[in-house]
């Protein structure tokens, strides 16, 4: 008993776990693509505002999931509970998949920054960055299979070092408007509301990349001390700490860069400290995110072989992706896998906004499955008496959720047809090898 106390997660411990879930790289990169897309500052603002409350829905949502069902790995396993193993293995290969486009991505974001801060102009190129991006997986690949695992401490001072980087951009809002020059560029422009619809919709395929990874506390269910009434306490206050935050940086960078440029500049974070502090502060700044990613690099080749791994060890893989080394505690074939789907992904594209398009179409079948589980969940009245969290506003907000996340998949699919084709060719593809391997399970 006493164990199981000292490792369950309090109200601290599981809000900085909410913040670092969802601070990942995304607020250092995507308010650019919000800009190119927003016609309007107030389209712009709006869209953040609006994907933060999504978040809040869904995050509310996965609170009483991971309640209802705390499990650990809770987010691999739902789907084969609520619905049935096919599904499971579906939406768990898409999410993979997507968390590997997610992987590329980011390095993708730190690559830019490398790339801006100490290659010089002429060999700043989309090549270059995307050379970058492949060195940092294949590095952390080769640091991996050796068995170096990165520890709490390192991860903790990645996060406290990307919230104080944060907090000193942030002072952007706060020096003389002269010393800033920003860009005299608001020009009055006239929206029908349609359009405005349409922009607020493609402008939130980007801001949801910036607010999700709240969903992974359905994996904390069991580990949390008094789930009922913890988990929403430090989801809502994560959540009121990240949105605010968001919403400052990106006043930060329209008062520094300017809305209309902002669309088109790179490496933005970079551009508001050099505003601060000059070419030293940029480099800093750049050096400091560049780090940042490969510790998200290195987490997520250290997280989602295990996945595979479990997944295999279910029956639902090849028995080739249980081989693990006890000693160093890696797992070399799935660890391989999940590389080379990262390293794929670079190839085929070195543009951020094309790999944005397929993570966030596979995540929202993803978030879209997993949160209508709290529907099944309720009708099972499946709960740990006296432990689970029940959300107030049931069934509003995760109908909210559910649709909003159904429209940011139309929105994919208007802007890039090409990436929603192959996206549902993916989870085609997933039911077919579902089938080939349950095959190959009865003949053994």
């Amino acid at each position: 008993m006493s164990d199981t106390r000292i490792h369950q997660l309090r109200y601290f411990d599981l809000t900085i776990i909410v913040i670092s879930l969802v601070i990942g790289m995304g607020i250092f990169k995507t308010p650019a693509l919000v800009a190119r897309d927003s016609h309007t500052p107030l389209l712009f603002f709006l869209a953040w505002i609006v994907g933060g409350l999504i978040a809040l829905c869904g995050a509310l949502t996965y609170a009483e999931i991971g309640s209802r069902y705390p499990i650990t790995g809770g987010y691999y396993r739902i789907f084969a509970y609520a619905y049935h193993p096919a599904v499971g293995f579906m939406i768990n290969s898409i999410i993979l998949i997507s968390n590997a486009i997610s992987t590329a991505g980011v390095a993708l974001i730190g690559a830019e920054y490398a790339v801006h801060a100490f290659f010089p102009v002429h060999w700043q190129t989309a090549t270059s960055m995307q050379m970058v991006a492949i060195g940092s997986i294949i590095l952390f690949f080769i640091v991996n299979i050796l068995g170096l695992k990165p520890s709490a401490v390192i991860q903790n001072l990645l996060m406290v070092t990307k919230l104080l980087m944060m907090g000193v951009l942030i002072l952007a809002l706060f020096i003389p408007a002269q010393a800033v020059q920003p860009a005299v560029d608001q020009v009055a422009v006239h929206v029908s509301f349609i359009d405005s619809i349409k922009a607020l919709g493609i402008a939130l395929i980007a801001v949801t990349f910036s607010y999700e990874g709240y969903q992974q506390t359905i994996n904390f269910g069991r580990e949390v001390h008094r789930p009922g009434k913890t988990i929403p306490r430090a989801i809502i206050t994560a959540m009121l700490v990240i949105i605010p935050l968001y919403l400052l940086m990106n006043l930060a960078y329209v008062r520094v860069i300017g809305f209309s440029r902002l669309g088109h500049t790179e490496a933005i974070a970079g551009q508001l400290a050099s505003a601060l502090f000059g070419r030293v502060g940029d480099t800093l700044v750049s050096l400091l995110l560049f780090v940042s990613v490969l510790g998200y690099v290195n987490v997520a080749l250290l997280s989602n072989p295990r996945v595979i791994f479990a997944m295999s060890e279910d029956g639902l893989l090849p028995v080739a992706f249980r081989r693990q080394n006890h000693e160093k505690q890696t797992f070399g074939y799935a660890l391989l896998l999940f590389t080379l789907i990262c390293l794929l992904a670079l190839v085929l594209s070195n543009q951020f906004s094309v790999l944005l398009n397929y993570i966030i179409f596979l995540d929202s079948i993803g978030m879209i499955f997993s949160a209508a589980t709290i529907f099944v969940l309720r009708r099972r009245n499946q709960m740990e008496p006296g432990t689970a969290y029940v959300m107030k506003l049931y069934p509003l907000l995760p109908v909210v959720f559910i649709v909003a996340y159904a429209a940011i998949a139309i929105s994919v699919a208007v802007v890039d047809l090409k990436s929603t084709l192959i996206s549902i060719g993916l989870l085609a593809g997933s039911f077919m090898l579902y089938l080939f391997f349950r095959l190959l399970e009865r003949k053994a």
